[in-house]
């Protein structure tokens, strides 16, 4: 019980604790990686959509609530992504799916549609054409997140990481 709900939530919290405080200080013009999305992927392509969607839920709360943002944006973008990568999970691809570069070919798709989403939500300009909001805080954050999902097939023994 320990490892399948205490564990990924100390995760997800320490993740969101670097994104507020380290991550603003390795941002490129602006663009920032998503921690918190790829544990999230994470569990979900290990234990199920269904699993994935509620920790996605309590993830994007937590998330939320520690960015003192419009609550609920995180909480809603968090759910799809979960929901979204559960189609990936396949119980006979486990492995596969966590331990190899696939994980980070599903981190890339499900953080552009994440960080899309998020920023359509929460921007309050409506001048912001479609092009640039889809390329500047869909696909460059999304890019973002894939360079540091990478470190995740690489130090991930044979047998849950995370």
């Amino acid at each position: 019980m320990y490892s399948k709900f205490i564990k990924p939530i100390l995760y997800v919290l320490f993740l969101i604790i670097v994104q507020f405080t380290l991550v603003p200080l390795i941002s490129i013009e602006g663009v920032v990686p998503n921690l918190p999305i790829i544990a999230v992927i994470y569990y979900t392509l290990l234990y199920g959509q269904l699993y994935g969607t509620y920790f996605g839920f309590f993830s994007g709360l937590i998330f939320d609530i520690a960015s003192g943002g419009l609550l609920g944006a995180a909480m809603f973008t968090f759910t799809i992504s979960a929901f979204l990568s559960g189609y990936f999970c396949n119980e006979n691809k486990i492995e596969q799916n966590t331990s190899t570069f696939m994980f980070s070919l599903i981190v890339f798709i499900v953080s552009i549609i994440n960080c899309f989403i998020y920023s359509a939500i929460s921007t309050k300009v409506q001048a912001i054409g479609f092009l640039f909001l889809f390329l500047y805080t869909g696909l460059l954050p999304g890019i973002y997140t894939l360079i540091f999902s990478f470190a995740v097939p690489l130090i991930k023994p044979k047998g849950n990481l995370l």
